[in-house]
């Protein structure tokens, strides 16, 4: 989620999605003012947040996921630069809304099923909890109205989402600096994944994304997480030196 200025509004639903746009951007708005999902009609599978780039640091440590497992699909930015940027990946997406299902279909180009994505309609806390070892990543981003959707940061939940990875699997929580939850949901984490947790901050007084490893990856070797930074950088034009350095000044829960 990410604060977004005054806009001109194109659609909203009886269960109150709104759809923007602005500059360029279009928008998706759950409850709140708060922007849910963003994308750039002139680059229209590019991750127009920070905090969706942000989530992306998970390559640092784990770069050739075959199945990632995301929960929460809003407009779709994350499983379209997955589809269209890493090929060999296969992607499935929980989403419990169904018209946000549409709208990301209609209005923000997330691609049809196929063989390497596939957007389904559940639960994500009951799917996590009925798929175990079958994901190499598990991103985390639903909220309502908000705040972070309750059955998502229970202890019960990261319990869960630890055996629903892989042996060297990689849990990607966004949460929100400000919310006052913050370092109960932290701990959760850690006490889930055996305190192999690592934070970075995307904005200042705004998002927070915490990575957790399923196994020890034993104490990062900087100069190594580097040179993969500058590897991944030419290749996805995303940041990744600079979320080296936020890593090394983040907080190790």
């Amino acid at each position: 989620m990410h604060g977004f200025p005054k806009r001109r509004i194109l659609t909203q639903d009886e269960s109150n999605i709104q759809l923007s746009e602005q500059d360029g951007i279009r928008a998706l708005h759950l409850g709140n003012s708060m922007v849910q999902s963003a994308m750039r009609l002139a680059a229209p599978n590019d991750l127009e947040l920070i905090y969706t780039r942000c989530m992306m640091g998970f390559m640092l440590f784990h770069p050739n996921p075959e199945n990632i497992l995301m929960i929460g699909l809003g407009g779709g930015s994350l499983a379209k630069f997955v589809y269209h940027r890493l090929p060999r990946t296969k992607t499935t997406v929980i989403e419990i809304n169904p018209q946000i299902v549409a709208m990301a279909r209609n209005y923000f180009f997330v691609p049809d099923d196929d063989e390497r994505l596939q957007v389904i309609i559940a639960e994500g806390e009951g799917y996590v909890a009925s798929h175990p070892a079958s994901a190499d990543v598990l991103m985390i981003d639903g909220f309502d109205d908000g705040c972070q959707v309750s059955s998502l940061c229970s202890q019960d939940f990261y319990n869960r989402a630890r055996e629903t990875l892989k042996k060297k699997g990689v849990l990607v929580v966004n949460l929100l600096s400000r919310d006052k939850g913050l370092q109960e949901y932290l701990r959760r984490i850690e006490n889930s994944f055996d305190g192999h947790v690592i934070v970075m901050t995307a904005e200042a007084r705004g998002n927070l994304i915490a990575f957790a490893f399923k196994q020890n990856p034993a104490k990062p070797a900087w100069e190594e997480l580097t040179e993969r930074a500058k590897k991944l950088e030419t290749e996805f034009a995303l940041p990744f030196q600079e979320y080296v350095k936020k890593l090394r000044r983040g907080k190790i829960v």
